[in-house]
C-alpha cells in the first residue's frame, strides 16, 4: 500500500455542502480528528443553490407558528410516510441551529424591531423561512465555512471516493483519488459520514451541479446500507426551460413567496382550477389576494402558486398537456405584475431577489422586473437516501452515518420548500456528534489490502478497455431515458421498459473506454460517475415500480388515486449477497399518541 497516499482521521465526512460542514463542526468540536472530502472546490456545494431560505418556527412575523405547527406541515406535505422522530427533531431544532448560524455571523434580513425576517413559502403555514434575500444558501455555507476553519480539519478538494472500505462489517475507511492529477488516496477512518447531495444528473434537466450522480447513495448501498423512499424524486416547479442559456436553472421559490403568479398561455392564473380537497376550506376575494388558507385554527391568506411542489409541477404539466402551455413547455412566471401594486416595484424586486434579478439578466437578458420568465419543471431533489436511525444519523453498517439529501426519512413522500437548509444543520449536526461519539467509542479499524486493491483495479478499468464506447454517450443515453420514462408521470410499461434499458447500459458501462492518463481527464472522471448514476437510477426505478399509487412526488398515471394501505409502507432497497438489488415494504413506525394529537389539533 506504499503507492497511496494515506491519511487517517477519527471521521471522515464525503462531502462540503450545509451537511457536511455542519457535521464536520461538530465532530471537531467533540475532539475528533475529521478528514472532509470534497468532489469540487470548496464552498461550490448544491447548498448555494437553496436560495429561499430555512424553515424555522422562529414566530418572528406570525406569532401562531411554533415546532408543533412545523411538524405537522412537514408530516402533511410528506403523506404521512416521514420518520415521525426525525421530523419532530427538525421541527424542535430548527430554531436553534438557526439562531446558531447567526451567532457564527450570518447576516440574516430584518423585521423593523431587528428580529429575523421570515417569508413564505408553499406547503407551510406561516411564514417560516429565515432568508437573506435570495442568496440564503450562500450566506449558509460562508457562515458555516468560516467557522469551520478555526474548528481544525483537514480538507481535501476536488477529490472523489470510489469505494467504502470495510472490516468485519462495519465501515473502515474510503478509497479515493485526487481529480486534478489521478493520484490515489486512501483515507483509513473509525467512522464515515456521508453528505454527498442528491442524484440529479441522472436526469436530462435538472437544477443540480455535475457533481451530483448520487455518490453516497451508491457508495452506502454498495458497502451494505439500506435505501429508502427511492421513487420520491422531487421536480421542483420553477426551473427555466427557456432561453437554452439558462435551461434547467431553478427559480426560487422565493419569487413566487415575494408575489409571483404563474399563467399559462392564455395568461390566465390557472393555479385556482385545482386546489386539493386537503385545503379546500378557501375562498378568494381576487386573484391577485389568494386564497383563504384554512386548517384547524389557522387562517391565512395565501396565492395558490404556494401549494406544495408536486402539485405545482404536475398543475405546469397539465396546462402543457391540454395546449396552453408556453412556447417552450413550460407556463409563465410573472413577478413584475406586483408593480400594479407597489410603488418602484423594480426596485423593491431588485432588492428582494438580486441574485435572481442579476442572475438572469446576464444569462438570459431577461429582466424580471418587467417580464415574465418561462419555466417548467426541473429535476431538483431526492426525498430517499440512505435509511438512517433518526436520533444518530447512523445506517445499518456500524460506523457509517449520512445526513442531509442523502438521508432518507425527514421528508416523507414530498418535501416542503426551505426544510432542506434546516435538514443540513439538524442532522448535520447530529450526524457529526455521533460519529465522534462512534469513533470514540471504537478502535482504529485495519485496511484490508484485497480491498484496497480491488478499488484500484475498478478504478482504472476503464483504461484497459480497448476498443469500447465512450462514457459520454452512456451517461446521455441514461439522462434522456431517465428524464421521458422515470420522470414526473410513471406509466408501468415506461418503468419496466427503462429497467431493462438500465440493465442494458451498466453492461455497456462496464465496458466504456478512456484515453490518455490520469491527470486532468474527465472522460475518466466521467467513466467512474457511471456507477454512481446507474445504482441510483435503477434503485429510483424498481421503488417507482414497487409502488402502486400515487402519492406525493410519485405520480402513477396507471395507479392515479393514493392507496391507503401502501400509505402505511415506506420501501426499502437493499444488495443481496449475489449482488442484486432487492427490495421489499417497511411499516412507517406508528407515531405516538403525543404527536398524532398535535397533527389533529393543527387540523
Amino acid at each position: 500500500m506504499a503507492e497511496f497516499e494515506r491519511h487517517e482521521h477519527d471521521v471522515l465526512i464525503v462531502g462540503a455542502g450545509g451537511a457536511g460542514l455542519r457535521a464536520a463542526i461538530e465532530a471537531a468540536a467533540a475532539g475528533a480528528s475529521v478528514g472532509l472530502v470534497c468532489k469540487s472546490l470548496l464552498g461550490k456545494a448544491h447548498t448555494v443553490m437553496a436560495e429561499g431560505g430555512v424553515a424555522a418556527a422562529l414566530a418572528n412575523v406570525d406569532e401562531r407558528d411554533s415546532w408543533e405547527v412545523h411538524f405537522a406541515d412537514t408530516m402533511r406535505g410528506g403523506q404521512y410516510l416521514n420518520d415521525w422522530r426525525m421530523a419532530e427533531l427538525h421541527a424542535r431544532e430548527s430554531p436553534d441551529r438557526v439562531r446558531e448560524l447567526e451567532a457564527w455571523g450570518a447576516l440574516m434580513d430584518r423585521t423593523p424591531d431587528g428580529r429575523i425576517l421570515q417569508r413564505n413559502f408553499g406547503g407551510h403555514a406561516y411564514p417560516r423561512l429565515a432568508h437573506v434575500g435570495d442568496r440564503t444558501g450562500l450566506e449558509m455555507i460562508r457562515t458555516l465555512q468560516d467557522h469551520g476553519v478555526h474548528q481544525g480539519m483537514d480538507v481535501f478538494m476536488e477529490c472523489t471516493v470510489t469505494r467504502l472500505l470495510l472490516e468485519g462489517g462495519r465501515v473502515a475507511g474510503a478509497f479515493a483519488y485526487d481529480r486534478e492529477r489521478g493520484r490515489f488516496q486512501v483515507f483509513e477512518a473509525k467512522a464515515v459520514v456521508l453528505a454527498t447531495g442528491g442524484i440529479g444528473k441522472a436526469y436530462q434537466i435538472t437544477s443540480n451541479s455535475w457533481e451530483y450522480t448520487g455518490d453516497g447513495h451508491a457508495l452506502a448501498y454498495h458497502a451494505g446500507a439500506e435505501l429508502m423512499d427511492m421513487e420520491f424524486i422531487q421536480f421542483h416547479p420553477t426551473g427555466m426551460v427557456w432561453p437554452p442559456s439558462v435551461r434547467g436553472i431553478l427559480v426560487t421559490e422565493g419569487v413566487r413567496g415575494e408575489g409571483g403568479v404563474l399563467r399559462n398561455s392564455e395568461g390566465r392564473r390557472f393555479m385556482f382550477d385545482d386546489i386539493p380537497a386537503l385545503y379546500k376550506d378557501q375562498t378568494a376575494d381576487s386573484p391577485e389576494e389568494g386564497w383563504r388558507y384554512v386548517v384547524g385554527d389557522r387562517d391565512a391568506r395565501r396565492p395558490p402558486e404556494l401549494l406544495t411542489r408536486d402539485h405545482v409541477a404536475r398543475c405546469i404539466v397539465r396546462e402543457v398537456k391540454e395546449g396552453r402551455g408556453s412556447p417552450h413547455g413550460g407556463a409563465f412566471l410573472d413577478i413584475a405584475w406586483i408593480s400594479e401594486k407597489i410603488p418602484d416595484a423594480p426596485a423593491h424586486i431588485r432588492r428582494k431577489l438580486p441574485g435572481m434579478y442579476h442572475q438572469f439578466k446576464a444569462l438570459a437578458d431577461i429582466d424580471i422586473t418587467k417580464e415574465p420568465m418561462e419555466v417548467g419543471p426541473t429535476t431538483h431533489y431526492v426525498m430517499g437516501g440512505v435509511r438512517v436511525d433518526a436520533d444518530t444519523q447512523m445506517s445499518n453498517v456500524p460506523g457509517l452515518f449520512a445526513a442531509g439529501e442523502c438521508a432518507a426519512g425527514l421528508h416523507g413522500a414530498n418535501r416542503l420548500g426551505g426544510n432542506s437548509l434546516s435538514d443540513l444543520l439538524v442532522f448535520g449536526k447530529r450526524a457529526g456528534e455521533y460519529a465522534a461519539r462512534f469513533a470514540s467509542e471504537n478502535a482504529a479499524p485495519s485496511l484490508d489490502p484485497e480491498q484496497v486493491a480491488a478499488a484500484e483495479r475498478h478504478s482504472l478499468a476503464p483504461f484497459a478497455n480497448n476498443g469500447g464506447e465512450g462514457p459520454y454517450q452512456v451517461q446521455e443515453d441514461l439522462q434522456e431515458l431517465m428524464q421521458n420514462q422515470v420522470g414526473i408521470v410513471r406509466t408501468e410499461d415506461d418503468l419496466a421498459s427503462a429497467l431493462e434499458q438500465i440493465e442494458a447500459l451498466q453492461e455497456r458501462a462496464a465496458n466504456v473506454a478512456v484515453t490518455g492518463n490520469r491527470e486532468y481527464n474527465p472522460g475518466w472522471h466521467t467513466a467512474l460517475d457511471l456507477d454512481c448514476l446507474l445504482t441510483v437510477s435503477e434503485a429510483a426505478t424498481r421503488a417507482a415500480i414497487g409502488r402502486t399509487e400515487s402519492r406525493g412526488a410519485h405520480s402513477r398515471v396507471d395507479y392515479p388515486a393514493k392507496d391507503p394501505d401502501w400509505g402505511r409502507y415506506n420501501l426499502v432497497l437493499w444488495k443481496d449477497a449475489d449482488g442484486n438489488m432487492k427490495s421489499r415494504r417497511e411499516p412507517v413506525r406508528e407515531l405516538p399518541g403525543r404527536l398524532t394529537r398535535i397533527i389533529e389539533e393543527q387540523g
